[in-house]
């Protein structure tokens, strides 16, 4: 028999792929362990300073153990960012140092997924409502942005149907462009403005956000890094061993009654760019994904922080639009000049995952 996606989405009918497995079985693994090792090493010696995410969200699907770190013979420490209590490694190094630091992070997740209309027993406070609510630098919530989401969201009679009426119209309206740099910039103007609608996670999933927003829905993205394999069938959605290049940011709304919703629609396209060496819109393996990814997320990820405009402590330049890299500042041509942390020749990092077997 056709179906067509509302029909297939409804249903929830089964698939034919024996190499898609159901949410709820990988569920049922409970927590698993693992440790991240990010090691950034500098070109020259100092004066420097690095930043460094540091993983900071506990929730129902992620408890931090510990972070540790080396700074050699400069000084570190961890500080919270007063805004989003995002956790930041800062080191400074001397004229005479050599800017070497590495952190170490143990925590445990659990895949999670929510039930709409089902109690999670997370509350939003007035501050965090009024906090995911507001505009930031690359999330205005005027103009075309506004007029977008009112376009996309009408007729919808509540929340949940606004928030999904929001990730449908991603997924059907913007792809992922293997030629942007790192995870993008995420500013959603820009891409609405100019019908540049290619992106990778931080601009796809800013613009879920954004568009929520501006209909009046709370919401955030989530930056963090793919830690492991999946185990759910997409070879595209997971990455271990080396996951230097595996930054992945996510998003969630909050809906009333039912607490913080988890979605990455940045992850439907991923999958039809690159699951197989591409796919249809319409194929089994990315309908599956589409529907998994509007409730939940298979924990093979690690969640930074949800921190937007940050400001770096001690820093010369002006606030990073997320921390999801490592970030640095190093004197060249007598200046201290912010480096580009996704040029690898001249900004040195490693990142590596493992898992932590009982």
């Amino acid at each position: 028999m056709n179906m067509d996606r509302r029909s297939f989405l409804k249903t929830g009918a089964a698939l034919s792929a024996a190499s898609i497995v159901p949410f709820a079985r990988a569920q049922e693994l409970g927590w698993r362990t693992f440790e991240v090792s990010t090691r950034v090493e500098l070109v020259g010696t100092g004066p420097a300073r690095v930043w460094l995410p540091v993983p900071s969200v506990n929730a129902g699907y992620q408890k931090v153990i510990s972070n540790r770190f080396e700074a050699g013979s400069g000084r570190a420490s961890i500080v919270k960012d007063a805004r989003y209590g995002a956790g930041i490694l800062v080191a400074e190094f001397g004229k005479s140092d050599t800017p070497v630091v590495e952190l170490v992070s143990r925590f445990s997740t659990r895949d999670r997924a929510v039930t709409p209309g089902k109690p999670t027993g997370e509350k939003l406070g007035k501050a965090e409502r009024s906090l995911y609510l507001s505009a930031t630098e690359l999330l205005p919530l005027d103009g075309i942005v506004k007029q977008t989401a009112m376009d996309i969201t009408k007729g919808q009679k509540n929340d949940l149907d606004r928030a999904h009426a929001i990730y449908e119209w991603i997924v059907d309206n913007t792809y992922r462009d293997a030629k942007v740099r790192g995870c993008g910039v995420g500013d959603i103007k820009f891409m609405l403005e100019n019908r540049s609608l290619g992106g990778k996670c931080a601009d796809l999933n800013a613009l879920f956000v954004g568009l929520a927003r501006a209909a009046g829905i709370p919401a955030r993205d989530v930056y963090g890094v793919r830690v492991a394999d999946s185990k759910l069938g997409y070879k595209s959605l997971g990455k271990s061993g080396d996951i230097t290049r595996a930054q992945h940011c996510r998003a969630e709304f909050y809906l009333e009654g039912t607490g913080w919703v988890p979605v990455d629609p940045a992850d439907v396209r991923k999958v039809v760019l690159e699951e197989n060496g591409g796919l249809p819109l319409g194929d089994a393996k990315v309908e599956a994904a589409r529907k998994r990814l509007f409730g939940s997320w298979e924990m093979n990820w690690l969640a930074y922080n949800y921190a937007h405009d940050l400001k770096l402590p001690g820093a010369v330049k002006g606030p990073v639009g997320f921390l999801m890299y490592p970030n640095a500042e190093a004197l060249e041509q007598g200046n201290l000049m912010r480096l580009d942390s996704l040029d690898p020749d001249h900004f040195i990092y490693k990142m590596s995952a493992r898992e932590i077997l009982a």
